[in-house]
Order: structure tokens, then sequence, then C-alpha cells
């Protein structure tokens, strides 16, 4: 009779239920449908009792969540419990149910694998456990991902139209706008217009994010606040570092939209005037590279983070000597620091030295028309090989992409069932590679518009310099290194011959000449 009793108990098939819905339309009734799943599924499992079949009592119901990604709590409850050894069968109403990717499948199935756990879909009969189940699978889930990426791409092809033609596609709402009545488009709140300008203003104050953070939140601004479908209350929050870089680098503020790499006209007012965002934006830019420290550059060390040491190949740091009451500052190449003095041939300079040659270099450019003509074709040719690189890794990068995409096209193509596992793992490898390679090829395209709208002109640069020397003087430490920093790329200093290289920054010879049009345009 014990025999029997443990028989029977190693017999019993533990059954979990899996329900999902992708939209929470309907959820809210007594009977929806994840309850209808359910019953379908427990009607099943009680025509199975006599094989032991049993119903586990814990929902697994995720509803209003899409099956194109793993980003479930449900599902990520019923793998814990799988690994955990408290089930034996996964039931379904539908394959799709599980997943709409192909790839998540495989690594569910991958799990089920390892773990013995077997999987049923009410509607559609197949076994796992054979060649022509796994095939079968794998068939269904391949239509199930066609459908979800054709309906992916009918709503990017819409929003792509609408956004062509300067329309608010949804999302949520920022600071300075309301959705209008009835929705589609948005329409100025002037009460929050104000608001976006003074942050502007803000930030061009303090030219540092945290600075202007922290004072906005000292006069108790706050991000946008509004109210969803539901009546649930969103925003309303203290600005936060990221928060406010969203907040200035938003095209809607110029009246623009944008989509993909080009901007268009939108049906929204503007509310930040075209020369107050480009000063904004150059000055992000700018502080992208030195996270606005400069006050901490309180020794004037123009040339930190600039200068390198030509015959060590290694960068030049800024420091300080000091006999009786007085200071001495100079630049020291970091491999004779690591290393010893005796490792470089000119382990140190002077810093007022150099500092003082890199400054009357730029003040010759804007006096002598040669000098001129000469810096400009550098900072035009280093434009057009910035260009060219970033053109020619984006290509290799396209390469990559498609040759990835084919591996995951013929791996689907030919699953046969067999190494379930080692296929899972290439898939997830293939996605990781393509997922890093489209992340890396949005970044070049920024980069490329970037550097496309900061190409300097002749008339640019000659207004910019021209100003250099009788400005120069009047500028606080800080403000001169600033400008430095936004005019030269770097400085090379070579110790053996006693010569010194100076490599202008193309697109900050841009921006300088912006701000200075700008500030003439002021007075």
């Amino acid at each position: 009779m014990t025999r029997h009793a443990d028989d029977t108990r190693k017999q019993a098939v533990r059954c979990a239920i899996y329900t999902r819905k992708s939209t929470e339309e309907g959820l809210e009734q007594e009977f929806n449908s994840l309850d209808a799943q359910r019953e379908s599924a427990e009607a099943y499992i009680a025509s199975q009792k006599s094989e032991g079949w049993t119903c586990l009592p814990t929902r697994y119901d995720d509803g209003g969540y899409t099956g194109g990604n793993m980003d479930r709590p449900a599902i990520k409850r019923l793998l814990a419990d799988i690994e955990g050894g408290k089930v034996d069968c996964i039931m379904v109403y539908k394959v799709d149910r599980l997943s709409r990717s192909l790839l998540d499948f495989s690594r569910i199935i991958s799990t089920l694998d390892q773990y013995s756990v077997s999987f049923v879909s009410v509607t559609q009969q197949f076994n796992t456990t054979t060649s022509m189940g796994r095939l079968t699978l794998n068939i269904l889930l391949s239509f199930a991902q066609f459908e979800r990426e054709i309906i992916s791409e009918r709503t990017r092809d819409k929003m792509s139209a609408a956004r062509k033609k300067g329309k608010w596609t949804g999302g949520q709402p920022v600071l300075g706008y309301n959705v209008a009545a009835g929705g589609g488009k948005v329409v100025v709140n002037e009460a929050e217009a104000a608001r976006v300008r003074e942050l502007f203003e803000l930030y061009l104050d303090h030219e540092a994010v945290m600075k202007t953070v922290r004072e906005a939140n000292r006069r108790g601004w706050r991000s946008k606040e509004w109210t969803t479908r539901k009546g649930k209350r969103r925003g309303g929050r203290l600005f936060t570092k990221q928060s406010l870089h969203r907040l200035l680098t938003n095209v809607a503020y110029l009246g623009k939209v944008r989509y993909k790499d080009n901007l268009y006209p939108g049906e929204h007012a503007a509310i930040i005037d075209e020369g107050v965002w480009d000063r904004v934006q150059a000055a992000l830019r700018h502080n992208g590279q030195t996270g606005g420290c400069e006050t901490r550059n309180k020794y004037g060390a123009l040339l930190r983070g600039l200068l390198r040491c030509k015959p060590c190949s290694s960068a030049m740091v800024h420091a300080l000597t000091a006999k009786g009451n007085k200071r001495y500052r100079y630049y020291v190449c970091g491999s004779a620091q690591k290393r010893g003095w005796d490792t470089c041939p000119a382990p140190s300079i002077p810093a007022a030295e150099i500092e003082r040659f890199v400054v009357e270099r730029i003040r010759a450019i804007g006096k002598d028309g040669d000098v001129l003509a000469r810096t400009l074709e550098q900072a035009r040719r280093q434009s057009k090989e910035g260009l060219e690189a970033l053109q020619e890794e984006r290509r290799r990068l396209e390469g990559e992409l498609k040759r990835c995409n084919d591996d995951v096209r013929r791996l689907v193509d030919q699953a046969d069932g067999n190494g379930g596992t080692s296929v899972a793992a290439r898939l997830a490898d293939l996605q990781e590679r393509i997922r890093a390679g489209e992340q890396r090829a949005t970044e070049i395209r920024e980069q490329i518009i970037a550097m496309s709208g900061r190409i300097v002109d002749e008339r640019e640069l000659a207004a910019a310099l021209s100003l250099f020397d009788p400005t120069w003087d009047s500028l606080s430490p800080t403000e001169q290194a600033r400008v430095i920093h936004l005019l030269v790329e770097q400085v090379t200093y070579d110790g053996v011959a006693g010569t010194l290289a100076v490599t202008f920054r193309p697109t900050g010879i841009k921006a300088l000449a912006e701000e200075v049009t700008a500030n003439v345009a002021e007075d």
C-alpha cells in the first residue's frame, strides 16, 4: 500500500497555468480574458487527472504586459518556481501567451529542458520532447513574432508620417505645453513657458547643470505635472541632473519635432529663441567634456587636460611647488612621474611660459591673414577627417549588424529541436551584439549631425578671433580656461626638439564665433 502511494506521488504532474493579456482593457471585469484562459487550462488539466495531473493554486497572470520581452512579473515568478523545483508542467492557452519573441521563447525552452519541465498549449497539440514538436513550436512562434513585428512596423510608419508633418504623437507632456482638448496636439501653457525660459537663462548664468539644479530646487521649481486618463497625478517633482538635461535639449521648445536624424517644423509654437537655444547647446557640449568643473581650476591652469608630452605619448599634469611664500606652477610629464624623471627628456616645463605661448598663438591668428587661412584650412580638414572616420565606422557597423541579423535568421531557419541550449545561447549573444551595435550607430548619427552643423567659415573665425585680443585680459582665470578649452583640442610639447604644436577644435571655433556674435548683438 505504501509502495503504491509512493508510485502515485512520483507520477504526479504539478501544472502551473500562465496567462497573459497585452492591454489592461477589460481586466476590471468580473470575468476577463485571463480568467477565460485559466478556465480552459484547468479543464484540460482535469481531463488528465487519471495521469496524475494537478493544478497548482498559484496564479501566474500578466495583465497589461506585452509578449515581446521578458519584463513581466508573473513570468519571472514562474521561472523562479521552475528553478526551485515547484513545477513539472507549464500550461498556456496559446503559445503566444508565453512569448511573442523567438529569442525569449528559446531561452524559456532551454530553462524547461534544464529542469525537465514540459510545456503544453491547450489549443495547439504538440509534444516538446520530440524534434517535430520543437519544430512546430518554432513555426508557431515565428508567426507570432511576425505578427508582432508587422504591427510595430505599421505603428512606426504612422508615427513617422505624423512626425514629418510636425504633429505631436503622444507620450509624456513636457513643461511649457498642455495637451489640447481632444488630444492630437499641444498648446503653450504661458505660465510654464515663462518658467522654461527662466531655466534656460539660469543655466546660461551658471553654465553647470548641477548648479542650475540646486538653484531651481532652492526656488521650489518643479517638473511638469499632469493627470493620466485614469485620473492619476504624475510629475511635479524637483529637478534632477537627468531631468534638467532632457529639458534643456528638448527640440520641442524650438517649435520642432525630431524624427530619426532630422528635425521638422512642428504644429506647436516655439517657447525658446533660437539664439538662446544655440548658446545653451554650445555650453552643454563643452560641459559634457569637463563636467562643468572649471571652477575647481583655482590656480588658472589653462592647459590642464590639453597638454601632452610628445616623446612619451603621455599627458602632462599641472603641479605646484613652493619656495618660501612663493608658489611656482609647472606642467610635468605623467610618464616621468610614474617611471622616474630620467625616462623623459624634458619632464617638466614652467606653466606660465607655455600658457603664454599658446595665448600668443591664438592672438596671432586673429592678426595675420595667412595664419588665419591656415587655421581655417586645418579646422576644415579636421572636420572632414572626423566626419569621414564617423561615416566609415557607421558603414562598418551597418555591415556587422546585417551579418548578425542574417545569422539570427539562419539559426531560426535551421532550428530542428537539437541543441536547444546552444542555439539559445548563440541567439542571446547575437541579440546583445545587435543591441550594442544599434546603440553605437545612434550615437554616431548624432555626432555626425552635430559635427556637420559646426563647420566653421572664414567670416565666423575672423569675428571670433578679432575680439580675442582686446577681451582676453579682462576675463577671469576661470573664463580664460573655458575659452582655451573651447578653442583648443590638444597642445603637444616636444621637449627634445623644443617645439610646441597647437591643434584647434573646429567645433569649438564655431561655438566661440556664435557666442561672440550673440554677445555683440546683446550689446
